[in-house]
């Protein structure tokens, strides 16, 4: 028997990781069937925002309609791949918790697809990897997306520039 999810979160952040999550997401959609739905979301870190002395909302208005642009394209691509059961949110706060405990309640996830993160070592060290966090404490299925379309391994920055620079 083979497993069939009905609704999947797909976080976004602008990263090429995440891109990739969001294109096999469809994929996923369409092989289960057309009451799948993709829920997409940007969690705008608040946390980054403490900080600053002079707060600034214009910040996170920016941020916000950045991430909102950034949606709308996916969800438009997403309906010229033949999906029509696609939405996206913007939240705000501390991104492991939305995206790994939060949303999967309210929304009834039953897989996140997420992408595998780009932090360094040190990086997870010091602030934590947020797909390793999902990963652990999720109450549903997930799948970290490592590869590419024809899954083969995902690019790095340097090999992507590179390619850039060819086309």
């Amino acid at each position: 028997m083979l497993q069939r999810y009905k609704n999947i979160l797909v976080p976004v952040d602008g990263s090429y990781e995440a891109e990739l999550a969001f294109k096999k997401a469809i994929d996923v959609a369409k092989r289960n069937g057309n009451d799948t739905a993709i829920h997409l979301v940007h969690v705008v870190d608040t946390r980054a925002f403490q900080n600053i002395s002079s707060f600034d909302t214009a910040m996170v208005e920016q941020v916000t309609d950045t991430a909102k642009k950034t949606m709308a394209g996916y969800v438009e691509d997403a309906k010229k791949d033949g999906l029509t059961n696609i939405d996206y949110a913007v939240e705000y706060g501390a991104p492991k918790v939305v995206i790994a405990k939060d949303l999967p309640k309210e929304k009834d996830i039953d897989l996140i697809m997420i992408g595998a993160t780009g932090l360094n070592a040190v990086e997870r060290l010091l602030i934590g990897s947020v797909t390793e966090y999902v990963t652990r404490v999720a109450d549903c299925d997930v799948l970290v997306v490592r590869t590419d379309l024809e899954n083969k391994p995902a690019l790095s920055k340097a090999q992507r520039k590179a390619q850039q620079k060819k086309d």
